[in-house]
């Protein structure tokens, strides 16, 4: 998933809104410019057909289809721009340039050797490939390298260039879409977005899995979750607000009202570190993807209590996730609110321990952390930040919900809705990461 350069900066009318309950709404501005947010996938020809699409059952005719109950879902115009977004070459030079991601897939899949080893793969969204030939390397005996996007056509270049050829299919069209007439033994994806669900791409593995994973087959990551505390971050406010105060000696105060609008209207992707974080995390979701259901991916709501470990204002909530990539017949790792071991990393947890720990068993489940206190990835953290600050007091209750859901507009973005409440005084946010 591709980060932005810069901190949102566009407002858009009735799609966003904070409040203290007891008090007036502010009114909506009109709608500015924002940050261009690029994401990933790929382009369809003229005709509205998906370019290239090769079927394996021209490749495996003597092979039985396999067939789905349900049609699949349309390819909306929203789908092909996103789609198209992916064709460009500088969103997958950021993932792969990635370690933490790249090199965290690349032993993941090492790990998982025996059960890739003389087996079958689909790579869902395989941009340029790497991950099918990582998985090539170990040993697949065939690996199906699926993107819509024309990136597809160079992920072609690139299997032959390194002599793959025979062993990697790239096919050039959706998950839903494309066929593959056998079954498959593993499925390897990144599919996370911002926030984890932003993008929606889940969906897709989902949709793989139905089709075509054997009983008992291996999905790496096999599980995730998602994480959500309160922060201080008195600089980025400052940057962003308090310059208006005095420009250049000139009283621009009239100013802030609207910067605040503009720069808070919806979630911020930045990096922050454990140091803004006020509490331990919450869960918000836990996904097992070898039994998570398409329709479960439509709203996600988690009530939460927080309290506070010191005094310091409060500017907004701050989203993280961590993946693991456990084999079919290992469990997520228990107390999943509490730690999560990874790659040389770990989410924060509230032991206070080890949050740079080793791996000391090598058959324990390997983590990718985006937690404020892992490795930076690009990914960061994804910040919901409250119009103006509310300033709490050290073990001061910080309680409420959210509900995350896919956008009526465009199911590729993601409606956030925020409700909470501390020291007698209730709120609510609403926003779209776009």
């Amino acid at each position: 998933m591709q980060s932005r350069g810069d901190y949102t900066n566009g407002f858009h009318g009735d799609n966003h809104r904070e409040l203290e309950l007891e008090e007036k709404q502010v009114p909506g501005l009109s709608s500015f410019g924002r940050a261009k947010r690029r994401t990933r996938g790929g382009a369809r020809d003229p005709r509205g057909n998906l370019a290239n699409v090769l079927r394996v059952s021209d490749q495996l005719s003597d092979q039985k289809s396999l067939e789905t109950s349900e049609s699949p879902p349309p390819c909306t115009d929203f789908d092909v721009a996103y789609f198209h977004s992916y064709a460009h070459v500088g969103i997958h030079e950021e993932m792969i340039k990635d370690r933490a991601r790249t090199e965290t897939y690349r032993e993941a899949i090492m790990q998982h050797q025996s059960l890739i080893q003389g087996k079958v793969v689909v790579d869902v969204g395989c941009g340029t490939g790497i991950l099918s030939i990582f998985c090539a390397q170990a040993g697949a005996k065939r690996v199906y390298a699926v993107d819509a996007s024309d990136i597809a056509v160079q992920a072609k270049e690139v299997v032959k260039a390194n002599g793959l050829s025979d062993k990697v299919i790239v096919l050039h069209g959706r998950v839903e879409d494309v066929e593959i007439d056998e079954e498959v033994d593993v499925i390897i994806s990144e599919w996370m977005g911002y926030m984890l669900l932003y993008e929606s791409m889940l969906g897709s593995v989902i949709t793989a899995r139905d089709r075509w994973l054997k009983p008992g087959g291996l999905i790496l990551p096999s599980h995730a979750t998602l994480y959500m505390a309160p922060i201080s971050h008195p600089d980025r406010y400052s940057h962003s607000i308090d310059f208006w105060r005095n420009v250049y000696g000139i009283d621009m105060s009239a100013m802030m009202q609207l910067a605040k609008q503009c720069a808070f209207e919806e979630p911020s992707v930045e990096s922050i570190s454990g140091e803004n974080v006020l509490t331990w995390p919450e869960v918000v979701k836990h996904i097992d993807c070898q039994t998570i259901k398409i329709q479960e991916l439509d709203s996600v709501t988690a009530r939460y209590k927080f309290k506070s470990m010191m005094r310091a204002p409060m500017h907004g909530f701050a989203f993280w996730f961590d993946v693991e990539f456990s084999g079919p017949a290992s469990s997520p790792a228990k107390n999943i609110s509490a730690t999560s071991v990874g790659s040389g990393s770990s989410s924060m947890s509230p032991s206070g321990e080890g949050n740079q720990k080793k791996r000391t068993n090598p058959s324990d489940a390997l983590v990718l952390s985006t937690s404020p206190e892992a490795p930076p990835t690009h990914w960061q953290q994804a910040i919901v930040y409250f119009y103006d600050p509310i300033d709490v007091e050290q073990d001061q209750l910080i309680e409420g919900s959210v509900t995350l859901s896919q956008s009526k507009e465009n199911r590729r973005f993601m409606n956030i809705h925020l409700e909470y409440s501390s020291a007698g005084r209730s709120f609510v946010k609403e926003s779209v990461m776009r």
